[in-house]
């Protein structure tokens, strides 16, 4: 079965977006793990399928690197508002979003953060400002559910931490029965942000949208910074915009980068 396929990206986390809403495609874990594979398949950090939706103009599934599909991608999201054009309206695991493309730039309206222990999920209750628990240096993180769940750890310089380590063995906690994306933030001043980011089921990214959006609200929320803030990643900056009670902004590029078509037979 030949299908196209557009390869984009969102400052360098990289997707394989293929267009399902006239002609369905089915997504088995193992096909997806397939396609992303950097030296066999396609590669990408997610695959996204958009399909027909019954409540919005789109329905975005997102498959992570290791086949498992999951809620939010910040940087996903832009690159679907970017190629249905317009100011659309999505739908996601994690709720509908809206987007609209204003010249190189896209924004997306997030929704609104959740911080409750069971909303994040956390395996049992505590204080999501400040969780009682440490991996080595990383202490005390705050954790944000932005339509998938996060946890923030503001450090002195976030190039030092060993996410690559540490990531993954936060992420497998039995603290997250659904696993978590990990956020090592520094402050650099009250409207900018450094940040490095391990996704769950793909590892260390150049950028992470909805990793962003939680590390913005999470430090507005402790009183570091001021909106709007300006988060600077390895792969270029995005700018996150929130006040409590509201919905989360996100704006930021999103790159076409080349179109062609592929035989899914051929990735199981």
């Amino acid at each position: 079965m030949m299908v196209r396929f557009h390869k984009m990206h969102g400052l360098g986390n990289d997707f394989v977006v293929i267009d399902a809403r006239e002609a369905p495609v089915a997504m088995p874990t193992a096909r997806a793990r397939a396609l992303a594979d950097r030296r066999r398949g396609i590669g990408c950090d997610q695959l996204i399928l958009i399909e027909p939706s019954t409540v919005a103009d789109a329905r975005m599934r997102i498959f992570n690197a290791d086949g498992s599909e999951v809620e939010a991608c910040g940087n996903a999201t832009r690159c679907v508002v970017s190629l249905l054009g317009g100011s659309p309206s999505i739908e996601t695991l994690g709720g509908v979003l809206s987007g609209a493309n204003d010249g190189d730039l896209v924004s997306v309206d997030m929704g609104e953060p959740r911080f409750g222990w069971d909303e994040i999920p956390l395996a049992f209750a505590m204080d999501t400002m400040a969780m009682p628990v440490a991996w080595d240096e990383l202490a005390s993180p705050m954790a944000v559910n932005v339509g998938n769940p996060h946890v923030i750890f503001f450090v002195p310089d976030t190039d030092s931490v060993d996410l690559e380590r540490l990531g993954p063995i936060i992420e497998t906690d039995p603290l997250f029965p659904a696993r978590i994306n990990v956020n090592v933030a520094t402050i650099v001043d009250r409207s900018t942000l450094r940040l490095r980011v391990w996704e769950r089921g793909v590892g260390v990214t150049l950028a992470c949208g909805t990793g962003a959006c939680a590390t913005a609200v999470a430090a507005i929320r402790a009183g570091h910074v001021d909106g709007p803030v300006a988060v600077h990643l390895p792969g270029g900056a995005l700018r996150i915009d929130w006040a409590p009670g509201g919905p989360i902004t996100m704006s930021g590029p999103a790159t076409h980068v080349f179109t062609a078509e592929a035989d899914l037979s051929a990735f199981g």
